[in-house]
């Protein structure tokens, strides 16, 4: 396929991912079923979901123009430096929650500890990557 056209598939994706879309990410959407341990269990399941899916466009978006520096100027740390990184967040992001987790347990609420720190985890990392948009090597 035409890099030329990846790249605007990629940008146009990433611009897809409007203020609206954002909106249904907040924790504070699941403020009104607190009271409900399954119902925010849920409303953070889907939390997580849509989160997932903005975090891999913006890992696609740096994946593909540290490929396309890759292919121009023959070095290629900078890219596997970058998937390094990112299954790294990952192990860190599994971790972190997971020690909240154990923290907690038997507890009731464990779970949705575990999920709202991924969510905020990933949050993070999107934000990251979001605003470092344009790697300059």
């Amino acid at each position: 396929m035409n890099k030329k056209f990846l790249l605007s598939l990629s940008l146009l994706t990433i611009s897809l991912i409007s203020p609206e879309s954002r909106a249904v990410t907040s924790l504070k959407d699941c403020d009104n079923v607190r009271a409900n341990e399954s119902q925010l269990s849920r409303c953070l399941d889907s939390m997580i979901d849509s989160l997932d899916k903005e975090l891999q466009t913006w890992i696609n978006h740096h994946t593909f123009n540290l490929e396309e520096k890759a292919l121009i100027n023959g070095r290629y740390s900078a890219l596997k430096m970058f998937k390094r990184s990112q299954s790294n967040f990952i192990s860190f992001r599994e971790n972190d929650c997971r020690w909240r987790y154990l923290a907690i347990s038997p507890e009731k609420g464990a779970g949705n500890a575990f999920k709202q720190c991924f969510v905020d985890l990933t949050k993070a990392r999107i934000n990251q990557l979001s605003t470092n948009t344009e790697v300059k090597i």
